[in-house]
């Protein structure tokens, strides 16, 4: 319902391969760590997106997605729902080409106002899942 297998594939296949991953640490235990990781094996460039700015899996990171000095073609997004329609309006700011919402990551309105301003959306799937899936 929030993301067809088209329009999946197409962000994991098609849309670009820079990921700001929002939520990314240092943390491994949290699931943002793995998932970035997964990307980076599938050739995915990740940017940790973190108030702490950390560097993550060799990867330096920026407090927030303004301040990535270049493009980014996916924001992908590790927070509650509750903060996800704000990255969501940060992500059609910088001039993003998609968003994806984490599993449990649910804004409707977030989604309707991405995807009325131009930007491929998922919501409530997990890229780690589906990506092994596109090849």
């Amino acid at each position: 319902m929030y993301g067809d297998a088209a329009t999946v594939r197409k962000i994991l296949t098609e849309v670009g391969d820079t990921w700001a991953v929002v939520g990314l640490s240092s943390n491994q235990r949290r699931a943002a760590y793995g998932v970035a990781d997964v990307l980076q094996r599938f050739g995915k460039r990740i940017v940790p997106v973190h108030p702490k700015a950390e560097t993550v899996h060799g990867e330096k990171g920026y407090p927030s997605l303004s301040a990535i000095p270049f493009e980014v073609d996916v924001v992908d997004v590790f927070v509650r729902s509750d903060l996800a329609g704000e990255v969501a309006d940060e992500a059609v700011a910088i001039g993003a080409k998609a968003v994806w919402f984490q599993l449990d990551v649910i804004d409707e309105a977030a989604y309707t106002r991405a995807r009325a301003a131009g930007l491929d959306m998922v919501m409530d799937k997990c890229p780690a899942i589906e990506i092994p899936r596109q090849s």
